[in-house]
């Protein structure tokens, strides 16, 4: 098929793909209620096309898989093709899948469909956000995604040491790992919400550590913190488990970020688990999947905020897609959607700067084309375990 031409009248078509695996071991271990994150590894995709443009995509959850996908499946289906036929690319990827539709072969999927949207933007000089119909904010308020359970010494003595740093940063809605025991988890949220007094949100993420009596246990021990969310405090595909914390719990339970594919998110919501969800473009199909999810959601009046963990690629492509999900009233000091921002150690997301918060604790849509950075795989060159390349 012919490919599509930019506003410079320049043919653009996809010609290489890289694949950058790149990755860290975080000091000290991150920890939360499942597991100590020893090492973190991800899979950045560069799409190049002839017009010397590149778009960017991320898969942060299994990276070598996802690139196997990419490499065997996928990059027959986009090299020669123009990125702005996104959406028709995007149902040939799906049609690739076969049974298997909420792993490493739907990562792989996401990571190339947004780099196809970040290329097609960029080949127009505008924003991904402009590109899929404009955004309807500007700013967001950003959260802070930590602190993390400590492997030594108390698990969360350091708690209010790092709190305090973060209210210094600006953040007023803060996020901190919770799960060791009810009882603990309960005097957490207590002190902190007393340190960090009324005006900022709180939330915690058990990171699918507990069993049902537990989870409802601790999310009735945080009671008195008045909690914006509790994240996913059991296993992701526990649907009977989800309707009955969401049942007993004294507040708004939020999740989503495992699921991918459509009908996981359907089954979810029609049994009245979720009141926050929280779709990654990594795992569920990138913008053309989280779009997909965010108008299911909007059927049954659930506020969407994409969840963000990664590097500077999902970043700044989540402020693209937060952009364009409607406003919804959480009780937090602004309207949902509010910017997951991983708070710990990541040079992988601080590879072109730290991302500054205003005053009010808000995050701004980058004003460049695409993703809105400017990304250059040599700058990955310290935390690179393998780079690959196919071409046309």
């Amino acid at each position: 098929m012919p490919s599509r031409q930019n506003t410079m009248g320049e043919y653009v078509r996809i010609v290489g793909i890289n694949g950058y695996h790149a990755g860290f071991s975080p000091t000290p271990a991150l920890g939360n209620a499942s597991t100590f994150i020893r090492r973190r590894d991800f899979l950045l995709v560069e799409l190049v096309t002839d017009a010397g443009i590149s778009g960017w995509g991320e898969v942060f959850s299994s990276p070598f898989a996802a690139a196997a996908f990419i490499k065997a499946k996928l990059a027959g289906l986009v090299l020669g093709q123009s990125p702005r036929d996104f959406g028709r690319l995007w149902r040939s990827m799906l049609g690739t899948l076969g049974y298997d539709r909420r792993g490493a072969a739907m990562m792989a999927v996401s990571a190339v469909d947004m780099a196809l949207h970040d290329a097609a933007a960029r080949a127009e000089g505008i924003s991904v956000a402009a590109l899929l119909g404009g955004a309807l904010r500007s700013r967001m308020l950003a959260y802070a995604s930590g602190p993390f359970i400590a492997e030594q010494g108390g698990p969360y003595a350091h708690y209010g040491e790092q709190v305090e740093g973060l209210l210094r940063r600006g953040f007023r809605a803060i996020k901190p790992r919770a799960g060791v025991s009810p009882r603990a988890d309960g005097a957490m949220a207590r002190a902190l919400r007393q340190q960090v007094g009324d005006d900022v949100a709180l939330m915690v993420d058990i990171n699918q550590g507990y069993t049902v009596g537990s989870a409802i246990e601790s999310a009735k021990r945080m009671e008195e913190a008045a909690l914006l969310w509790i994240e996913e405090p059991l296993q992701p595909e526990d649907i009977p488990g989800y309707q009955a914390v969401a049942r007993a719990a004294p507040c708004a339970i939020a999740g989503g970020e495992a699921l991918a594919s459509l009908a996981s998110y359907r089954d979810f919501l029609q049994a009245g688990t979720f009141s926050v969800l929280q779709p990654d473009l990594t795992v569920c199909g990138g913008f053309s999947g989280l779009a997909r999810v965010a108008a299911l959601a909007e059927a049954y009046d659930l506020p969407v905020m994409p969840h963000v963990f990664g590097t500077v690629v999902n970043f700044h492509a989540a402020l693209q897609m937060a952009a364009l999900l409607p406003a919804r009233r959480g009780g937090g000091p602004l309207p949902y959607p509010f910017m997951e921002y991983d708070v710990t150690p990541n040079p992988l997301l601080t590879l072109l700067g730290t991302p500054e918060l205003a005053a009010d604790g808000t995050i701004g849509l980058p004003e460049g084309p695409g993703i809105g950075i400017a990304l250059d795989g040599a700058a990955l060159a310290p935390w690179l375990t393998e780079h690959w390349h196919l071409a046309l």
